[in-house]
């Protein structure tokens, strides 16, 4: 088939959740044969030699447009009543070469990334003309509306106002995609069951999850790893829910654990801390790093992984991470959502700040707990969490003979 995949960001690096997503699809796509063009806004500078880089890796075409001030597009989207999540990656510019691209080229489907590029869809003519002979898949990912809504109990006004604007607006541009499109899907069956309860119609979304490239996410034993009490938390650092976690667990936790273990670390690893991630630094033991080149030194050398969420959706790839690599970890139940484990078999699960601060004082103290948990984890991914058999449900709904 030919597939025309519009994404709200360039899926190279493969350095976050989304854009890990959107690459092991691409790459599994490729694999089964299919032909594959890209198109995504630009964010930065570096997004032409990176997507020249997946153009090489994948062997599928990219195309990359400037779509213009982001922030304009926000305020545009606020006075026309619009979700700014959909008015932040909306240009006209990127439009025209989605038209232009089905135009000059018979694709049998668009996959979109996003709903936020949905609008791409919706307001092509040459999406009507061939409306028939094109299946459109939306890979929502996760149920973006109650993300904002979770956001929105967590603000104070005006912030709460914005964020409970956007959930609403977004729940009902979800649905109306939900009716268009052929088929949707989610990273895990809590989205797609949580997606159903919002829709007046029947939910005819599925679950396509999440897997680990075994290549690069490899176990350690405990016994292998320097000496010492290290702490670990991964992620973009500048993205809401990953600060809320860190800023929750350091203030509200970490005075526990270090009051009974004087020598732990907490390394807090990730690009764009904010300054309020960065100020956590003041606190005894604590060590935010700033973007890394090589994110598996950080795990190789850390003895706990703590997932401490408290504003979430979809899964975790950064616990499933931890989980590949070995690694003992605690998880609040929303950092753990998603992820076919078990509380006392995978990880340790707490949600108050005692509770957790508990748990990983246990993983530090019971190294054969420690290590049980993390032999676990290791074979629960490799059992069930494989790229390609994550995506093989892919290849099923495209090979649908009757796309009604």
């Amino acid at each position: 088939m030919k597939i025309i995949i519009i994404a709200q960001r360039l899926p190279y690096p493969p350095n976050k959740g989304e854009k890990l997503r959107s690459y092991y699809q691409i790459e599994y796509l490729v694999n089964q044969g299919h032909s594959v063009t890209v198109v995504a806004p630009t964010e930065s500078t570096s997004d032409l030699q990176d997507g020249q880089k997946l153009q090489q890796k994948l062997n599928v075409k990219v195309e990359l447009v400037d779509i213009g001030n982001r922030k304009l597009k926000l305020l545009t989207g606020l006075l026309a009543n619009q979700c700014l999540s959909v008015a932040n990656f909306y240009g006209k510019a990127l439009q025209v070469q989605v038209d232009s691209l089905l135009a000059t080229v018979q694709f049998d489907c668009i996959l979109c990334t996003a709903s936020s590029v949905a609008e791409y869809v919706f307001k092509s003519p040459m999406v009507d003309k061939n409306r028939d002979k094109l299946m459109l898949l939306m890979d929502f990912m996760d149920l973006d509306s109650d993300k904002w809504r979770q956001y929105a109990v967590k603000s104070k006004f005006p912030m709460s106002w914005v964020y409970q604007r956007e959930a609403r607006l977004l729940s009902k541009y979800e649905n109306r995609i939900h009716e268009y499109f052929d088929q949707c899907f989610f990273v895990s069956n809590q989205e797609v069951t949580l997606f159903g309860k919002q829709l007046n119609s029947q939910n005819t979304s599925i679950a396509i999850g999440n897997g680990i490239d075994f290549s690069e996410f490899k176990p350690v034993l405990l016994a292998d790893k320097p000496q010492g009490c290290n702490l670990l938390f991964t992620g973009v650092m500048d993205y809401a829910p990953n600060v809320d976690a860190v800023v929750w667990f350091v203030e509200q936790v970490w005075p526990k654990i270090i009051a009974e273990c004087s020598n732990a670390k907490f390394i807090i690893a990730g690009m764009r801390p904010t300054a309020k991630v960065k100020e956590l630094t003041k606190f005894q033991g604590i060590e935010v790093t700033g973007f890394v080149d090589d994110i598996m030194p950080y795990y190789n050398q850390a003895h706990v992984f703590v997932a401490p969420f408290r504003i979430a959706r979809g899964v975790q790839n950064k616990v499933l991470q931890a989980f590949a690599c070995g690694l003992p970890t605690v998880a609040t139940s929303m950092g753990a959502e998603g992820i076919n484990c078990q509380d006392g078999q995978h990880l340790l699960v707490a949600d108050e700040a005692d509770d957790f601060a508990n748990a990983v004082l246990r993983l530090i103290n019971e190294g054969t707990l420690a290590q049980g948990l993390g032999t676990n984890a290791v074979d629960l991914m490799q059992a069930e969490y494989a790229w390609e058999s994550k995506l093989s449900a892919l290849n099923i709904v495209l090979s649908k003979e009757s796309i009604a």
